[in-house]
């Protein structure tokens, strides 16, 4: 993946994304970056867990980092809820911090967040970086189904592009793997719903349900480990 291939895109509620040519496909919502980030991610997600666990402390793996907006309002909300945050990412193609720069999500979070974060990120390619005393990120640069980690999950962010672009991310051997780093009682949410995923949740043992979907979509899919 290339520079060339990448562009800068603002979606439907002025929230920017990145459109990457060569997978035809959009990080986020063209409907609206933030609000689907927050929307499927940290409240369907983060705010659910929390809401159902008392906990000081919530671990958290994404499968699809991309630009990394759905860490930045995770880590800003936990640091809000003094709740220590230990995130997770998969992503076998990583950004440039250039274009990360170029998003523009400083306006969203606390500056010193966002510094700290763009000044950190190369070196959360290789190990986990404690961001500040109640915040760790690690980026795995790697493909979903060679990612080993050692420990599982509160939760589950399934973030990896639309299947049409990607259908191998939303297969059993890829859906099964990421379920079995999931904790007994972990979430697990996407932007997504389809009768394929439900029946292999169900089958891997996730209590499913329908949550509504952020703008333009009218569903998304919420599911606890049991």
């Amino acid at each position: 993946m290339t520079k060339d291939n990448l562009e800068i895109v603002i979606t439907a509620d002025g929230s920017k994304t990145i459109y990457n040519a060569a997978v035809g496909e959009h990080y986020h919502s063209r409907h609206g970056a933030l609000q689907e980030s927050r929307h499927v991610f940290v409240n369907a997600g983060l705010n659910y867990f929390l809401s159902q666990n008392s906990v000081n402390e919530v671990s958290i793996l994404e499968v699809g980092f991309g630009t990394g907006l759905n860490f930045l309002l995770s880590a800003d909300e936990c640091s809000s809820k003094k709740i220590s945050l230990n995130y997770t990412g998969i992503e076998a193609y990583p950004l440039s911090e250039a274009m990360m720069a170029q998003t523009g999500y400083e306006q969203y979070l606390p500056l010193t967040l966002w510094e700290t974060y763009l000044k950190h990120y190369p070196e959360t390619l290789l190990n986990k970086v404690d961001l500040d005393t109640q915040c760790q990120l690690q980026i795995a640069n790697t493909k979903l189904l060679d990612f080993r980690g050692s420990t599982q999950y509160n939760i589950v962010y399934f973030d990896a592009f639309a299947a049409a672009h990607q259908p191998e991310m939303w297969e059993l051997p890829s859906i099964s793997h990421t379920v079995s780093l999931l904790k007994p009682g972990g979430v697990f949410v996407t932007y997504a719903i389809t009768g394929n995923l439900k029946r292999m949740l169900t089958s891997l043992g996730v209590k499913i349900e329908k949550v509504q979907g952020a703008p333009g979509k009218r569903e998304m899919l919420r599911g606890v480990k049991e």
